[in-house]
């Protein structure tokens, strides 16, 4: 039973408890609630579905979906850090990655992988990036078996399943990288550093040594305004109210990759328009290309394809981009 499966299972009990004096509030979770939040894959497999793919699969469906991040072998530091590299077969060996220690050095995924759980839940749960949870079972297992050949893990003709998945995961070069035999675990353990404390001369104004990138800085909007503690969110109160082009913008992902004045991982929006100022039919074909995807017309880093965006939203995008 996994984590979330125990919490909702506690959840019926603590609503029973609570239902005389307050009758009407609360009702046990049903089957089919809790088999849909209950996705994790913990470490030792427990949660992992039944199914299998294969590297040749997984490489159509890492070029079709995953590359235009990642880069078609997972070298890609455009948008991402690297997935893959910094690893040997010595550290397959040891399960100790030993290019870890070295300070000029990058860390990829695989340096510091210590379960191949993570990784398939990972994927399952939030790729692709623009849509995430769509790929089915076999097509995880796929992916994973595809990255753990570009990690020199598996070999070219390796079919990955919930059968085998354990033993590839005892090859992983960083498996013993990852340890509870430390004091952080152990309250009565030996600490993890020595030195005597000082607390005196102490700085009496503190200030931040680091900030987010402004490049990155409300990407997704005010994240203060979009919590909250009690009643309905903002947006249910102005459902009827029209998103402006602008929020729709922010809604769909797309301040994810660009801003109005300032190139980001893509173009800035206005530098789109003036580009393409008064040249005819652009709008169909901005609406093709936001579907599409592609590359080419601004670099080598490419615009990942927007299938499940609307023809509506996707041509009021366009207009407000091409009007600024």
């Amino acid at each position: 039973m996994s984590r979330l499966t125990r919490f909702l299972v506690w959840v019926p009990f603590f609503t029973v408890a609570w239902a005389q004096p307050y009758p009407g509030v609360g009702r046990t979770a049903t089957p089919a609630e809790i088999q849909a939040w209950d996705i994790d894959v913990r470490p030792d497999f427990k949660g992992l579905p039944a199914g299998s793919g294969s590297v040749e699969d997984g490489q159509k469906i890492w070029d079709d979906k995953c590359a235009s991040c990642h880069g078609t072998f997972g070298e890609s530091n455009a948008v991402f850090t690297p997935l893959v590299g910094g690893t040997t077969k010595e550290d397959m060996k040891t399960g100790h990655v030993k290019s870890l220690t070295r300070a000029d050095i990058g860390r990829t995924t695989f340096m510091k992988l210590s379960t191949i759980s993570a990784l398939w839940d990972y994927i399952n749960r939030a790729m692709p990036w623009n849509a995430p949870k769509s790929l089915t079972t076999d097509e995880v297992y796929a992916a994973v078996a595809y990255l753990l050949n570009l990690a020199d893990i598996v070999p070219a003709d390796f079919t990955l399943s919930e059968k085998n998945i354990a033993e590839v995961q005892k090859k992983l070069p960083n498996r013993n990288g990852m340890t509870r035999d430390h004091g952080l675990w152990d309250v009565h353990g030996k600490a993890d550093v020595a030195n005597v404390a000082c607390m005196k001369d102490c700085v009496a104004d503190v200030t931040l040594a680091s900030v987010f990138p402004k490049l990155a800085q409300l990407a997704y909007g005010d994240l203060a305004q979009q919590n909250r503690t009690l009643g309905a969110p903002k947006a249910m109160h102005a459902a009827s109210a029209p998103a402006s082009p602008e929020d729709l913008a922010r809604s769909k992902g797309c301040l994810a990759c660009h801003a109005v004045d300032r190139r980001v991982v893509g173009p800035a929006f206005r530098e789109v328009a003036k580009k393409y100022k008064g040249e005819p039919g652009i709008e169909a074909k901005l609406v093709k290309k936001v579907h599409a995807g592609g590359s080419g017309a601004w670099g080598s880093i490419p615009m990942p394809p927007n299938p499940d965006l609307g023809d509506s939203d996707a041509a009021a995008l366009v207009r407000w981009v091409l009007g600024l």
